[in-house]
This record gives C-alpha cells, sequence and structure tokens, in this order.
C-alpha cells in the first residue's frame, strides 16, 4: 500500500462514518471542501508503525467533538481495510498505521508496473500555475524544474521571465521559458521563483551537473560554485558528490539486471523485511513530489533521490544476487525486484530535474 492508497483509504473512512452518523456533515465538507486535508506521512517522534496523520485533529472542531473521540471512530472504519495491519492511537489523536508485510511487495510491484510515472498525478487536476522568475541562470533552472514536477502533478504550467534568457540556458541546460518581458500588471496566481543567484556561470559544467548544482541547495541557500574547486566538485565521479552517488545508485540497478539474467534469476515482488528503510523511502516518494510540486522545491525531490541512492547502495546493493555457490531464492527475487523499483525512482526523480539517468557509469 502506498502512501496515495492509504490516504485514500483514509478519506473512505471519514465518508462511511459520516454516512453512518458517527461524524457530523460538517466533517465532510470540511475535507470536500479541502479545509481539512488528509496528509499521510512517516511518524514523528512519539509516534510508532510505518505512516500517521493528523486528520483527526483537523476534523474535530467541525464535528464538535475530542480529537481522540474522532480517532477511535475512524479506527473503526480503518481496522479491516487490505494492506493495514495495525491502527494506533498517538498523543492527543493522531493516526498512525503499521502495514501488513505482503504491503512492500505490492509496493514494488505498484512502481514496477508505473515506471517512471511513480508517484505521478493519475489525471490533470486542473489547477493553473504561472511561474515567473528574474533573468537570473539558477532562478530560470529552479523554475525549469518547478514547472516538470507540478506538471507531473496535473498542474497547467506558464514559465515567463523577466528578460529573454541566454540561448545557453536553453540549448546546454535545458531550461525552458513560455516568454518573457514583465507585465505591467500582476498576473493571478503568479508565483515568483527567486532562490539565491549563482555566484558563477554554471553552464561550462554542463546540462547534469549544472542543474544539480543549481537545485540540490535550498533556495535560501547558496549553490557551491564560486571558485574552480567548487565547479570541479560537481564533476567528480567519486562518493563526496551526490549526484555522482544517485547516478551510480541507478546504474548499478540497472547492472544487477544484467548479471541477474545472465544467472537466469528473474525479479519477483515479495516481502524484503531487512529492506524496511528502503521500502519505506520508495512509498515516500509520491508525497515528496507533490510536496515539492506544492511548495515549488525541487530540492526537496534531489534531497530525497540522494537518501534513496544511499540507502539502496548501503543496505540492499551488496545482497541481491547469490554469493559464491549460494542459490538463487525467493528472497533474491524479492531483493532483484526491490533494485529494479530503486532504480525506476531514482531514474523518474532525475527525469523530472531534467537530469539523464544513465544506465552505464
Amino acid at each position: 500500500m502506498t502512501p496515495t492508497e492509504l490516504t485514500d483509504t483514509v478519506l473512505r473512512a471519514v465518508r462511511r462514518a459520516v454516512e453512518d452518523g458517527e461524524l457530523g456533515m460538517d466533517a465532510a465538507a470540511s475535507v470536500e471542501s479541502g479545509r481539512a486535508r488528509v496528509v499521510v506521512e512517516p511518524p514523528r517522534p512519539g509516534g510508532h508503525g510505518d505512516y500517521a496523520t493528523n486528520v483527526a485533529l483537523q476534523l474535530a472542531g467541525p464535528a464538535a467533538l475530542p480529537p481522540r473521540r474522532v480517532a477511535e471512530t475512524l479506527r473503526a472504519y480503518l481496522g479491516d481495510a487490505d494492506g493495514i495491519a495495525e491502527v494506533a492511537i498517538t498523543g492527543p489523536g493522531f493516526l498512525n498505521f503499521s502495514l501488513r508485510p505482503s504491503a512492500a511487495g505490492d509496493l514494488v510491484a505498484g512502481i514496477l508496473r508505473s515506471g517512471e510515472r511513480y508517484g505521478h498525478a493519475d489525471g490533470l487536476t486542473g489547477e493553473p500555475v504561472r511561474l515567473h522568475a528574474p533573468c537570473e541562470v539558477r532562478a530560470v533552472v529552479a523554475m525549469d524544474a518547478a514547472a516538470r514536477v507540478l506538471r507531473a502533478q496535473g498542474a497547467l504550467v506558464r514559465t515567463s521571465c523577466a528578460a529573454a534568457p541566454p540561448r545557453a540556458w536553453t540549448d546546454v541546460l535545458g531550461a525552458e521559458v513560455a516568454a518573457w518581458g514583465t507585465p505591467e500588471r500582476p498576473v493571478p496566481l503568479e508565483v515568483n521563483v527567486r532562490p539565491v543567484p549563482a555566484p558563477a556561470d554554471p553552464v561550462p559544467l554542463g546540462r547534469d551537473a549544472a542543474r544539480w548544482a543549481l537545485l540540490h541547495p535550498a533556495a535560501h541557500d547558496h549553490p557551491h560554485l564560486a571558485d574552480a574547486e567548487d565547479r570541479a566538485a560537481h564533476l567528480a565521479q567519486r562518493a563526496s558528490n551526490p549526484l555522482f552517488r544517485v547516478r551510480y545508485a541507478h546504474a548499478r540497478t540497472a547492472a544487477l539486471g544484467r548479471n541477474a539474467a545472465a544467472l537466469g534469476l528473474a525479479a519477483e515482488p515479495g516481502d524484503v523485511p531487512e529492506q524496511a528503510a528502503l521500502t519505506a523511502l520508495l512509498a515516500d516518494h509520491p508525497r515528496v513530489l507533490l510536496a515539492a510540486a506544492r511548495h515549488r522545491a525541487p530540492d526537496r525531490l534531489t534531497r530525497h533521490l540522494v537518501q534513496v541512492a544511499d540507502t539502496f547502495l548501503s543496505d540492499l546493493h551488496p545482497a541481491v544476487l547469490p554469493a559464491g555457490e549460494e542459490k538463487p531464492s525467493a528472497a533474491h527475487r524479492a531483493r532483484l525486484a526491490l533494485a529494479e523499483a530503486t532504480g525506476t525512482v531514482l531514474a523518474g526523480g532525475l527525469t523530472l530535474l531534467g537530469i539523464d539517468a544513465p544506465a552505464h557509469l
């Protein structure tokens, strides 16, 4: 069960509770209008399980009930849901979910079915977004990446720049701008993209390294481009370079697939209990994409990809294929499927950032 599926399950529980008279109509209206949002995320300190939501706290006012009473009501509608092993209540009314072990295999199978579109919206939400940036290289690249992530969530995006950007920003960095010039009057729904400017021209780094150098830091942080040593670090093929680690992890997932085929080993999604940390990161990918879109913050996606890559390389990569005289088993097939799902998430994330994901590195 993915966070998106779990969110839908909680929404259905709210609607059923309203239909049965356990929660008032104001609770349903609050959810349907967007005043109360169901957000499923990894539990914070004090919680437990795989995911948690504070929806009961949001519905307490509209339902005219204490938050814990709302949580207890919703728990009764969630206990028998497919994929959920346990629903616990912590604090004033947080709902904490533990998923069934088979859910990990279902997650991997779902990622492999969706491919690089895993975490994208199913269809157009129709939300119109106008992004506008000054004619500065980091702002234009950040706007381009934000537009890509927003479109993946179904938004209708138009980008504009204060002046015509240099051709190199389009030809080399792949930053597309639909229009330029400053309108005389503010445009409704316009979002100004204004990260800290780049201290030097990133174009000599080439598309992939330059985009990563501009997108990886948060908008309020300075990109490391000030001197030749900083710029060289973005091209280094070593573990100190986070972009290298992400692309290396993706290339290793592709290599594992090739090596497994040579051994006659086929991937088969299943439970891999010792890889709970990696599985949780993959399950969190749709939420990260949605947050990156809502906040116009592609740096959230870059940091997530680094976490996925590092966890894969340290935890899963050494154990995927049989070692020595070891016979291929169901565990190897499940690990191979998890590795393929990891590669899919890494490739999809890099593509949204406008960065290549090579199968050989």
